[in-house]
């Protein structure tokens, strides 16, 4: 076999069925949107819709955030469609692995954990520092000591409120996923609670007059706005990971994934709607808008909950993105491209082995590795994801395999996998150039680590698992 066909060679759907199908299906739909909207919906909404709406769009940021969403239900229907015909685990990895050819599966895979895990390790070290600030509320003082960079030589030695709460939530996913979901669904709801208080609470101090002008940047500045604030909703695409765990996934990953990007898309635009109607968009401007916009009609009351509301939207989030790792890692593992114990599951149906390689990493990065110049790194991981997933609704309507899956079907096929690639392309030139690079690094040692050990102990190369 020539080394282009050995790259390029696909897995068979039944037998990720087969391996997979030892996961407990407990998930319904109800659950998979708590888990998206778990991902999407953090801090970023109490500040977003202020830095954005004061530098780039005025009051116009609402519609920014409904032309960001209409941007983003593009890439959400194409893995809607990958999610009801392949009810496997992996996500994008898994995806690639069937319609592209292993090499692709890999460089997805590759990505995803890029985007995971820096994700999760940068959001638990910003947990540390805001816990701390909050514990400090009720006088309550941690020794910065302990929640700061690793730098002994000026008394910091690690952000370990950081690991300890990554700590915690591995083990509440070890546990078992039926009892992880139930507690994350609470919390979802909680965090969704405080966003619609401050909602009611601040309708009550609306002025029209601060939404005129609308558009005080012009279109250009809507669509300014709508760029800056797409990344704001990413995360919806790690419902597609649970697949496997899902009960009826045909009908409940399309609702999971869709329904994830329409509540959260009212919530934002609620937040903007209410945000700048109670100050001018020229005051928000600040670390915390929402925050700040509570203080200056005097309900400092609501502020301590914003807090509150912020903590549990970072909490969820880790749950989320965790869960979602151990399942990429146990697909790469599962396929022999990582090493053989990441693919197993235990007696409960849980991937233990590689739950807890990832939960290390990440607390090891979050803990001790400054991550501020690496986040835009889990844009770019997204981005390639959304890319291939897109283009790859083509080859998998082609596939004889998986024809007539009779789930969920992207609309007006072809054109609109296509424009939502282009749209991912376009979004990928916006990046920085710095990124560009950091990215190119990650992905060189992925193909390194990939051609010296994934492409020699791969399970297709049991010519049985060969298509």
């Amino acid at each position: 076999m020539s080394i282009k066909s050995r790259l390029f060679r696909r897995e068979k759907i039944d037998r990720y069925l087969e391996t997979d199908k030892k996961f407990v299906k407990t998930m319904s739909a109800v659950d998979l949107i708590s888990l998206g909207i778990g991902a999407v919906i953090g801090t970023g909404i109490f500040i977003l819709p202020g830095t954005v709406a004061a530098t780039k769009a005025g009051p116009g940021i609402i519609l920014s955030f409904v032309i960001a969403a209409i941007v983003c239900s593009t890439a959400a229907m194409c893995y809607a469609e990958f999610a009801s015909a392949l009810p496997v685990a992996g996500s994008a990895y898994s995806y690639g692995n069937l319609v592209y050819g292993e090499i692709i599966g890999w460089i997805l895979g590759w990505a995803l954990i890029l985007e995971y895990v820096l994700a999760v390790a940068a959001v638990s070290s910003a947990w540390g520092a805001y816990f701390k600030s909050f514990l400090s509320g009720f006088g309550v003082n941690v020794p910065s000591a302990i929640v700061g960079p690793f730098d002994p030589a000026h008394g910091s030695y690690g952000n370990w409120i950081a690991i300890a709460i990554v700590l915690v939530i591995a083990l509440m996913l070890g546990h078992g996923v039926k009892s992880s979901v139930r507690l994350n669904n609470i919390i979802v709801f909680v965090k969704i609670g405080i966003i619609l208080l401050f909602v009611v609470v601040g309708a009550f101090y609306i002025k029209p007059t601060n939404w005129h002008p609308f558009m005080p940047f012009g279109s250009h500045g809507v669509f300014a706005g709508a760029s800056a604030v797409f990344f704001a909703y990413l995360g919806f695409d790690a419902v597609s990971s649970s697949a496997a765990e899902v009960k009826n996934p045909k009908r409940n990953m399309p609702i999971g994934i869709i329904g994830t990007l329409i509540i959260a898309t009212i919530l934002y635009v609620l937040v903007s709607i209410v945000l700048t109607g109670m100050i001018s968009y020229t005051k928000l401007n600040v670390a915390d808008p929402v925050s700040f916009a509570l203080q200056v009609v005097h309900q400092n009351w609501a502020a301590g909950i914003i807090a509150l509301g912020a903590l549990a939207g970072m909490f969820t989030m880790m749950v989320t993105m965790i869960y979602s790792s151990s399942r990429l890692i146990y697909s790469i593992g599962r396929d022999g491209l990582l090493p053989k114990f990441l693919g197993e599951l235990d007696q409960h149906g849980s991937p233990k082995h590689s739950l807890t390689t990832v939960t290390i990493v990440i607390a090891i990065m979050g803990g001790f590795v400054p991550l501020d110049q690496l986040t835009n790194l889990v844009n770019i991981g997204t981005l390639i994801a959304f890319l291939f997933v897109s283009f790859g609704i083509i080859p998998l309507r082609k596939n004889k395999d998986i024809q007539n899956h009779q789930g969920f079907e992207v609309p007006f096929y072809p054109v609109l996998p296509i424009v939502s690639g282009l749209l991912c392309l376009l979004m990928l030139t916006q990046l920085q150039a710095e990124t560009w690079i950091a990215s190119g690094i990650w992905f060189v040692f992925g193909l390194i680590l990939y051609f010296s050990y994934g492409l020699k102990h791969s399970r297709l190369n049991n010519p049985d698992n060969v298509e």
